[in-house]
């Protein structure tokens, strides 16, 4: 199994375990997530509690309904950001990630990363926005939509901030 790390904050953000597909010209890393339930379920054993002695007074269940991905990885949600804050972010995000590329890479990953910001800001008003459980606020975010139709949201990883780490 592949476990992808921030190159800037170290956070563990993602792994392989999760349906994916590099998209945008090999800039984003889309990984599905899914809705589950965490917590006690309750168990219908078809017993009748209260004539048999027993406390029929319900089950008091924690359960809750979570995105797999946020509750797997400890991914922060951080509110919503306009076009300007996002603007902002990338700016100081892209330097500090430059510094992580390889020499040969960086012009590539210039033109990469420019179409991703692109489309990101394009469609601000559909996304989440989460940082890793350090919650740094200059570390990679982790942005998700809800494809048109979809129940659960697509995550979007920058693959060039991402390491992969084989567990």
């Amino acid at each position: 199994m592949l476990v992808y790390e921030d190159k800037l904050s170290g956070d563990e953000l993602c792994s392989d375990s999760y349906p994916s597909e590099i998209t945008t010209d090999g800039c984003f890393l889309e990984v599905q997530g899914s809705w589950v339930i965490k917590g006690d379920v309750e168990i219908d054993t078809g017993a009748n509690p209260s004539a048999e002695g027993g406390d029929d007074g319900g089950f008091e269940s924690n359960e809750q309904k979570v995105v797999d991905i946020i509750d797997a990885f400890e991914l922060v949600e951080q509110g919503e950001y306009g076009k300007k804050d996002l603007m902002s972010y990338f700016k100081g995000w892209i330097g500090s990630v430059m510094e992580k590329v390889a020499e040969d890479e960086k012009d590539a990953f210039k033109k990469r990363v420019q179409t991703g910001v692109k489309k990101l800001v394009g469609m601000v008003k559909e996304l989440q926005v989460f940082t890793g459980p350090s919650m740094d606020p200059d570390a990679t975010m982790v942005f998700a939509y809800y494809k048109e139709g979809a129940a659960a949201p697509t995550f979007v990883y920058f693959l060039d901030a991402l390491n992969e780490v084989k567990c």
